[in-house]
């Protein structure tokens, strides 16, 4: 077999940064913080900062292959450590504030981290935990004011007396750069480590045209949290396209949104939709506009129509739904827009978009199979387990001793879903989700898009609990954009032309929906507070 006669650099993530440094050095990072003003910059001054930080990481001793962990929200000095941290061959490990405390020692014990950056917000969390951390040898704060805390050293005092140029090492691309639990699992959070070149490539995937569709003019702003999966790629996917790049830190309510969204042009942002329910009931309160917003990626759970319908009808905004997982980098469809859909016309196109969660992507690999393992066709109705497989795929979980993924590099998402004869993937339910009554199967997911739809709802969960005849049967929890918005009439009425008959749930409660980790809804918590609600039903 002939060899390819090209050079074989290896992808380095701090490669991304140097080139946004070199070919849009005046390109502005904007930043909220902590208790201080709003931080603006460029990728030109970002570097340097980011060398800076390289240097004082290796004078506290970090060196290749150590782990250094992170409790902090979107700003520019946890931007900086996505960087400098995989830049000199360590692993920077996003430990999740959101995690109970438990897993959140657990993470970073498991992790193996010594040196923990942290916000100053979460400076009482370290307080309690840090008895239980005897890993961690230093704390440094990321703030520009001294430390409150003795035992904690100030970030920018840190970096401050430190030379710029850093002379970066020649990394192998297969070198982990990140490591990341996902809390959606049983047991213990489990690890997934990110590889240089699984980052890389998923940047230069995600800023497709039928992905995010990023280009030098765009204004990017993840609200996705830079500690869950990296916040979709984008830290990555908006310098290697020359975006400008807004942080807001930890204000995400729909206020502070508009507010950054309106004065620093925003064009592209991403979340989960509880974040967008607060900001469109923001803009319907105060009667105000998104500037210059165009698109929203909204993922983490599935997207309600009715908010897709708002964005775009009401403010011209397209809403972009994804899926994805940790262990996918975590970027695995997008539902955008093809020709193929669009000779059917726009009615046909957009129901195609809205009722799936996205399209076949350069990058990953999908595959339904029934519970023998058989193949099942891309009808878009044979329904099965999801596998994927592919270049950001994760091979094995963190400090375990057997593989995730089968020999052939499939890996079982947990997902049940459909495929399209356009490569359009659907999920109808987890497997853990799916309700089975009367030897019928229920979605939840389609059963909470439907409920979603009705006017005065801000989220809907729907989850199986026992039921002495029919095995299971739905209940439907509903929190109210404010109390008295919905009643239980108007969902059921609301609900009767929609779905079939014996999909009607057989409760309908009002209450908080509670939320994991991840934003995402927690139905593991519901269906434990509710488990003996029809048990004595006939």
């Amino acid at each position: 077999m002939t060899q390819g006669q090209m050079q074989t650099a290896s992808l380095r993530i701090i490669d991304i940064l140097r080139f946004a440094a070199s070919a849009h050095p005046k390109r502005e990072v904007v930043s909220r913080l902590v208790d201080e003003p709003l931080w603006r910059s460029n990728y030109r001054d970002v570097y340097a900062r980011v060398g800076s930080c390289a240097n004082a990481l290796r004078r506290l001793g970090v060196g290749p292959g150590d782990r250094v962990a992170s409790l902090a929200w979107n700003t520019h000095r946890h931007f900086e450590l996505f960087y400098a941290v995989p830049g000199l061959g360590a692993v920077l490990h996003t430990a999740n504030p959101r995690l109970s405390e438990d897993q959140i020692v657990y993470t970073l014990n498991h992790g193996g981290s010594h040196i923990l950056f942290f916000d100053k917000t979460f400076l009482p969390l370290i307080e309690r935990l840090k008895p239980r951390l005897p890993n961690i040898r230093t704390y440094v704060i990321l703030s520009a004011q001294s430390s409150p805390a003795p035992y904690a050293l100030s970030y920018e005092a840190l970096i401050r007396q430190e030379p710029s140029n850093f002379d970066w090492p020649l990394i192998d691309e297969n070198f982990g750069a990140f490591l990341c639990y996902t809390s959606g699992t049983t047991g213990d959070p489990k690890g997934v480590v990110y590889s240089h070149r699984a980052v890389v490539l998923h940047a230069f995937a995600a800023g497709l045209s039928g992905a995010f569709g990023l280009s030098a003019f765009d204004v990017v702003m993840p609200c996705s949290s830079l500690y869950h999966a990296t916040a979709w790629g984008l830290p990555f996917a908006a310098p290697v396209n020359g975006c400008k790049l807004v942080l807001p830190c930890d204000k995400m309510d729909g206020e502070s949104l508009q507010a950054l969204i309106t004065e620093e042009e925003v064009t592209f942002t991403g979340g989960v939709p509880t974040i967008w329910t607060m900001y469109l009931a923001h803009l319907e309160a105060t009667g105000e506009a998104p500037g210059r917003l165009q698109r929203v990626v909204i993922g983490g759970s599935a997207v309600p129509r009715a908010m897709a319908s708002a964005f775009k009808t009401r403010y011209g905004v397209t809403v972009l739904q994804i899926w994805g997982m940790t262990e996918t980098c975590p970027l695995g469809v997008v539902a955008t827009p093809t020709p193929a859909l669009a000779e059917r016309g726009e009615d046909a196109m957009q129901e195609a978009i809205w009722t799936r969660q996205g399209r076949l992507q350069f990058g990953i690999e999908l595959r339904i199979e029934d519970e023998e393992g058989a193949d099942l066709p891309w009808d878009g109705e044979s329904s099965g387990a999801l596998l994927v497989r592919g270049p950001w795929t994760i091979q094995r979980y963190y400090l375990q001793e057997r593989d995730a993924a089968r020999p052939d590099g499939w890996f079982d998402t947990g997902d049940i879903a459909t495929i399209d004869p356009d490569g359009f993937m659907r999920i109808t339910d987890r497997k853990k989700d799916v309700i089975k009554s009367g030897g019928e199967w229920i979605s939840s997911i389609d059963l909470e898009n439907a409920a979603s739809a009705c006017k005065g709802v801000k989220i809907a969960a729907v989850v199986g609990v026992p039921h002495p005849k029919w095995e299971e049967r739905p209940i439907l929890i509903i929190e109210p954009l404010t109390p008295g918005a919905v009643s239980e009439a108007e969902i059921r009425a609301h609900l009767e032309p929609l779905i079939a008959r014996w999909w009607m749930p057989d409760r309908i409660i009002f209450d908080m929906a509670p939320l994991t980790a991840t934003g995402k809804i927690d139905k593991k918590a519901l269906r434990s507070r509710y488990a003996s609600l029809l048990v004595s039903d006939r």
